[in-house]
């Protein structure tokens, strides 16, 4: 019995935490892939990108140096970070980047 109490317990303070992860501006922001209109989030399919894995190129954005991402497909980052959504096979979704200051 104390062993079921213990799981029960357990079971109230998980249940109990706040939800964190995918419940933020790019979720809330409505943002969809340019393209087909799906929205970019869903579980799990968002990531931040390191500013490393990011070249700048004329045109767009260069991300692990064979992804190109047009400047006209990226969304402005509320969040001043990079970010890379993904469909269930992996390609890009939709993209977000920092706003470029000169």
């Amino acid at each position: 019995m104390p062993g079921l109490l213990r799981m029960a317990a357990v079971a109230t303070l998980v249940a109990a935490m706040p939800a964190q992860g995918h419940d933020f501006w790019i979720n809330n922001g409505g943002y969809t892939d340019r393209t087909t209109g799906v929205h970019c989030c869903g579980p799990n399919d968002c990531l931040a990108v390191a500013p490393a894995r990011i070249v700048v190129v004329k045109d767009g954005y260069l991300l692990d140096g064979n992804e190109f991402v047009p400047f006209s497909d990226a969304y402005v980052s509320e969040d001043h970070d990079y970010w890379r959504c993904r469909k269930a096979d992996g390609s890009r979704r939709c993209f977000f980047a920092p706003v470029m200051t000169f």
